[in-house]
């Protein structure tokens, strides 16, 4: 579903407000993918080292949907040679082609420069349209720009009212980088907090749709996760309202740079 909300990248390409992660997704993964194509979502992420890219591709079969319905992004690993590891990728998909192809995380030493190189070749192939990262700080971005002149054009991060960086945030606006949001629901450690909550309650929606629309109006992409049924349906439901911008400013100072993972990798 296209929404005014869909995000502009660099290359001209435009990339969904927001998807559907499907890491450690412990239920039929098929099923799952199938129901939240047909629900509306429209992008999907995943990773080689997610263990669900078969189930996706039989998802997507189940479906019916034209290859133009949905945005496909996945990863390579950072021991991996990237352009090899996206043809492995597709081919579990039972795709030709991703939308967009991220290194997953930097290399224990260095920006992952051969990795990068390996993606633009990927991409200058057709085997996907757009190439960026995952888990970047802003020196290691630079270097791989310097490196190739090419700037990613998304980095996708550990992302929540909770845990952010507004310096991040600024960095991206600059390079022309979009942010997509993994772990956008805090994987459920702050759905508690009293303010979300009561915030939530103002608007008629849940504290979880709170966490995506905040992302959504960030223009940053968030991909929640959602193993049931009823957690796509209501992760969905979040185009039908607006946060207030002081609202937007409350939820903004919420931020002590929290993560789920114990500490963002981009701080």
């Amino acid at each position: 579903m296209k929404t005014e909300h869909d995000i502009r990248l660099h290359t001209g390409r435009t990339m969904p407000a927001m998807g559907i992660g499907t890491w450690q997704l412990s239920r039929d993964t098929a099923d799952t993918i199938a129901f939240a194509l047909d629900l509306g979502y429209s992008m999907i992420d995943t990773s080689g080292d997610y263990g669900t890219q078969p189930g996706i591709g039989e998802g997507i079969k189940r479906s019916g949907k034209p290859r133009s319905d949905f945005y496909l992004v996945t990863k390579v690993e950072e021991t991996d040679d990237a352009y090899q590891a996206t043809r492995r990728n597709l081919d579990e998909l039972a795709l030709d082609h991703a939308d967009l192809m991220l290194i997953h995380r930097p290399p224990r030493t260095g920006a992952g420069e051969a990795l990068w190189r390996g993606l633009i070749r990927a991409r200058q192939e057709g085997m996907t349209a757009d190439i960026g990262v995952s888990n970047y700080r802003t020196d290691q971005i630079d270097a791989l720009i310097r490196d190739t002149g090419e700037v990613p054009t998304v980095n996708q991060i550990e992302w929540s009212p909770f845990g952010h960086s507004p310096a991040m945030l600024d960095y991206a606006n600059t390079k022309g980088i979009a942010i997509q949001a993994y772990s956008p629901l805090t994987r459920g450690h702050r759905l508690d907090d009293e303010t979300l909550i009561g915030m939530a309650g103002k608007y008629g929606k849940t504290p979880a749709q709170l966490l995506i629309r905040w992302n959504i109006q960030n223009k940053v992409a968030p991909l929640p996760k959602a193993n049931l049924r009823a957690h796509a349906e209501e992760n969905f439901a979040v185009f039908d309202f607006e946060i207030e911008a002081d609202d937007m400013g409350v939820l903004d100072r919420l931020n002590e740079r929290f993560s789920a993972l114990g500490s963002l990798p981009y701080e």
